[in-house]
């Protein structure tokens, strides 16, 4: 493996682009070569270096919510209400009502609760119980009525 190309019997080459030797040292910048340092074409595709057009976090006009883990539950819950048909898609402006995605977020929310047991203050606590049995009650008459 000292050497830097080799060439194989079926035509393709194989260049060791390891940062360090055999013995732990550094390759240093001369053992990989500028063409190997360009990114492969393609990519970096879908990733903007630039800010998207305007997007309130750049721009500086609207701010953002603090991200806690209130606002986390939040979310959550709203996404669940999302999938109970609460709020139209914003493509489609359908509303549509989707039991299965519906359960599977309340079914995270029971699993931060139990991951988070003993660490979660008491308005936290209170917060998370609370949604839960919210949306549990709900799932349980949607239920009903399908």
């Amino acid at each position: 493996m000292g050497e830097e190309k080799k060439e194989t019997d079926k035509g393709f080459v194989i260049k060791d682009r390891r940062l360090f030797d055999e013995s732990g040292d550094a390759r240093g910048e001369e053992a990989v070569s500028p063409e190997e340092k360009k990114p492969a074409e393609g990519a970096d595709k879908g990733f903007e270096t630039s800010p998207v057009e305007n997007d309130p976090a750049e721009t500086g006009n609207e701010p953002l919510p603090e991200i806690n883990f209130a606002s986390f539950i939040f979310s959550l819950s709203t996404t669940a209400m999302y999938h109970f048909g609460d709020f139209p898609d914003p493509v489609t402006k359908e509303a549509t009502c989707n039991l299965a995605a519906a359960k599977q977020t309340i079914d995270i929310l029971s699993i931060l609760k139990i991951k988070t047991e003993g660490n979660l203050d008491e308005g936290e606590k209170q917060l998370l119980d609370g949604v839960l049995y919210e949306l549990r009650m709900r799932y349980v008459k949607e239920m009903a009525h399908s």
